[in-house]
């Protein structure tokens, strides 16, 4: 597995885990994150990169969710499936040396991975959707 592929994957992961304290008051910390997983201090910096980054897009990133899955509230989706699209679409939007192409595959293969039988279809079938529309090309970075 390539180093950004386990960067996003424990992007994933942590921000999986803040869904599930949503209410809490106190929600675990990265610094505890990192504690119960292992990681090279370059992924813990990519990762913590497109943490940061998707936690202060989070509203834009959910309005495109949104968007795209009309008829469907976003909590209604899986709670990995949400976090995985979040993560690709961050990418699509905010990161420009990343193709969305990348992206998209990126996030299918992680969802084929942690999420249901259907999660990679549907992940595929919401970023194909955006890509549509994004101003850029799907192939190139930048």
């Amino acid at each position: 597995m390539g180093k950004r592929r386990e960067g996003r994957e424990a992007a994933i992961q942590f921000l999986f885990q803040q869904d599930l304290h949503a209410g809490d008051a106190e929600k675990p910390s990265l610094h505890d994150f990192w504690q119960l997983r292992t990681a090279t201090k370059k992924i813990q910096e990519f990762s913590a990169e497109l943490i940061d980054g998707i936690l202060a897009n989070q509203p834009a990133i959910d309005d495109q969710i949104k968007k795209y899955v009309a008829n469907y509230d976003i909590g209604r989706i899986a709670a990995v499936d949400r976090n995985i699209l979040r993560l690709a679409i961050y990418e699509m939007l905010f990161c420009k040396d990343v193709p969305p192409i990348v992206s998209i595959n990126e996030a299918i293969e992680i969802a084929k991975r942690f999420g249901s039988e259907d999660s990679g279809r549907f992940v595929n079938g919401v970023l194909d959707r955006l890509r549509h529309d994004l101003p850029r090309p799907a192939r190139t970075a930048g």
